[in-house]
């Protein structure tokens, strides 16, 4: 059976999710600054040629990255937001996408490294900010539309709320990553859980019902 050909879209669409799909392999096990160009390219199965094809830079290619990750997260979050769906559903697919905020090792490791160059890189900083500002919109969000949903008053602006879900979370996570042995995944989902009947209890009770 003959192989369909690519059109050169498709071919370049191909080639820009190679090079994604490398890089966040390479950026979460190196980190960015000990990958180059010509490791992503080879990663991928390319030349250096096809990486500048496609992006300016490795800090081009980064930013990608997050927003693809971003794209992904957005999509579960809006899927959350189902006037249809029982509430007791959503109270508990919500708390499973709050463990899965970042869905593997690699996600969370590029976040934190994004967040580290974002520290020490104003430029990058700015870039990393819109990214922020889409993810900070679709968890204020999906909170606000929880209480709702729920006929609950905050206890604080949704973001706030929102801000105090993913520290604790990416804190968490790091301690798992850098201390597997002290912090364990049961020991964070504690953690985890804890936090979200603090702050929202009325849901659990609710969804108990």
């Amino acid at each position: 059976m003959m192989r369909k050909r690519l059109s050169r879209e498709e071919s370049r669409e191909l080639t820009t999710k190679r090079l994604l799909d490398a890089a966040q392999r390479l950026f979460a096990r190196k980190g960015l600054s000990a990958t180059s160009v010509e490791d992503i390219a080879a990663e991928a199965g390319y030349s250096r040629g096809a990486f500048y094809s496609n992006f300016d830079s490795k800090n081009d290619l980064f930013i990608e990255i997050l927003r693809r990750d971003h794209r992904l997260t957005h999509a579960r979050f809006v899927a959350l937001c189902d006037d249809s769906m029982p509430f007791e559903q959503i109270y508990a697919r919500l708390r499973d996408a709050y463990s899965q905020q970042y869905r593997d090792d690699e996600s969370f490791m590029n976040w934190a490294e994004a967040r580290m160059l974002a520290a020490r890189d104003p430029k990058f900083r700015a870039e990393l900010s819109a990214v922020d500002a889409e993810k900070r919109r679709d968890i204020n969000g999906l909170i606000e539309y929880v209480y709702r949903r729920a006929g609950v008053t905050p206890p604080a602006p949704a973001s706030l709320i929102g801000m105090g879900f993913v520290s604790l979370f990416e804190g968490v996570k790091l301690a798992m990553l850098s201390a597997p042995e002290d912090v364990t995944p049961e020991d964070a989902q504690t953690v985890l859980s804890v936090f979200v009947e603090a702050v929202i209890p009325t849901f659990s009770r609710k969804a108990a019902q």
